[in-house]
Parts: structure tokens; C-alpha cells; sequence
């Protein structure tokens, strides 16, 4: 999934977009609003991180901003303010959750999780679709039965497909959401991480479908 983060401290941003790049994320860093706006404007996030203070303004204008204009991307507030009053009026803002600093990661990418199932209305790591089972935590695909390890790549596409089953994602949305700007990646890429996803789903009645012209998208038979 691509998330973006807005966070000034260096030491803390690089951290948070190499710990969530090792579970397959990618990770858009900003290090000040106006940055920010220029990637929100061009780019569709899965979760914005946000810290509060900034160099160019407060990051809760940027959350109120943000609600206002009926964006529906999960916020988590990265916050150093422990006091009551603060992290009631960043919740009544319309912030998902928060955390106070320093970050635990652990407890970090558990929050992600937690924000990300409330998304798609689910309330445990284990969504069922179909006939289908799948962890999004230990990233297993429960399949005719079996258990099925899906390595990073594929994880993080049948994420995108089953947060959003029957909706049509192109190739180039697919490689916006598992490839980071730097990276060259083609769109034959996606074909492969199809062809394994639909080997691993042979037994079971969701299949990923082609739509000519548009892309791919799940759906249960």
C-alpha cells in the first residue's frame, strides 16, 4: 500500500520509510505542507501519517483542510502533545488515531493495520471474501483449505484488491501503490504479480479478472 508521510524530523522520517519499506510499503515522505498538498493533488494514498508542528505551518490545519474537502484517507497524527485536550480536539479534527513520540514502530504498524481494517470494515487481521481466508499480519492466503505464504509483493497487491473487491484497478494504479517514484518499474511487472496471485487462487472461486482496456479487478464467483 502507499502511504505518505509528513514529518520534518529527518532522522525520524527516514526510520519510519525504511521499517514501513521493509514490510513492502511504500512510503512518500514530506517534510513540510506544501510539499504535502503537491503530492496529496497528484497521488491517491492508502494512509497519511501526519506530525503536528512543521516548518511552514501546523499539521492540524492540514488534517481540518483535508476533512473539509471530504477526503476519506485514514490520518494517524504523529504527536508529541500527551495532554487530554490535544488529542481529543486532533480526534475531533477527524484524525483516525494518533500517536505520541517517540514512536514505538511495533505499535505503529499495528495502529496502520487497525486504521486500514476499520477502512474496509473489518475488525480482525482475518478477512473472508468468498471462499477465501486472508491475514494481512502474517500475510497467508487460506485457500481450499491451505495455508498459503505470499510473499511481499504479492501481499501487498491482494491487499489493494481485497480492501476494494469489484473494483477496476489499472496497471499503472497497481504499480503506483507497490512501486515508489524512484524505482522503474514497468507495467509488465503487475502481470507477473497477477499470474502468481491467480496460481495461488486456482483452487478457490475468487479469481482476478481481466477487464479489457482497464485493468484487473476481484471478484467471487
Amino acid at each position: 500500500m502507499r502511504f505518505l508521510l509528513i514529518e520534518d524530523t529527518e532522522t525520524l522520517a527516514q526510520a519510519v520509510v525504511d521499517r514501513m519499506s521493509l514490510d513492502g510499503h511504500v512510503v512518500d515522505h514530506a517534510a513540510d505542507l506544501g510539499t504535502a498538498w503537491e503530492f496529496v493533488a497528484t497521488t491517491s494514498y492508502d494512509l497519511i501519517l501526519l506530525d503536528i508542528m512543521l516548518p511552514d505551518g501546523d499539521g492540524r490545519a492540514f488534517l481540518e483542510r483535508h476533512r473539509t474537502a471530504q477526503e476519506r484517507t485514514p490520518v494517524i497524527v504523529l504527536t508529541a502533545r500527551s495532554e487530554v485536550s490535544d488529542r481529543v480536539g486532533i480526534l475531533d479534527l477527524g484524525a483516525d488515531d494518533y500517536m505520541v513520540k517517540p514512536i514505538d514502530f511495533s505499535e505503529l504498524e499495528a495502529r496502520c493495520r487497525a486504521v486500514l481494517r476499520r477502512r474496509g470494515g473489518e475488525a480482525h487481521n482475518l478477512i473472508r471474501y468468498g471462499d477465501l481466508g486472508f491475514d494481512s499480519r502474517a500475510g497467508i492466503l487460506q485457500v481450499a483449505g491451505q495455508d498459503v505464504q505470499l510473499r511481499t509483493r504479492e501481499l501487498r497487491l491482494f491487499e489493494v484488491f481485497i480492501h476494494a473487491p469489484g473494483q477496476i484497478f489499472s496497471k499503472g494504479a497497481l504499480v503506483d501503490r507497490l512501486f515508489s517514484y524512484d524505482k522503474d518499474v514497468s507495467e509488465n511487472a503487475i502481470e507477473v504479480y497477477v499470474g502468481r496471485l491467480r496460481r495461488h487462487l486456482k483452487p478457490s472461486s475468487v479469481k482476478i479478472t481481466t477487464v479489457r482496456g482497464l485493468g484487473y479487478k476481484l471478484e467471487a464467483a
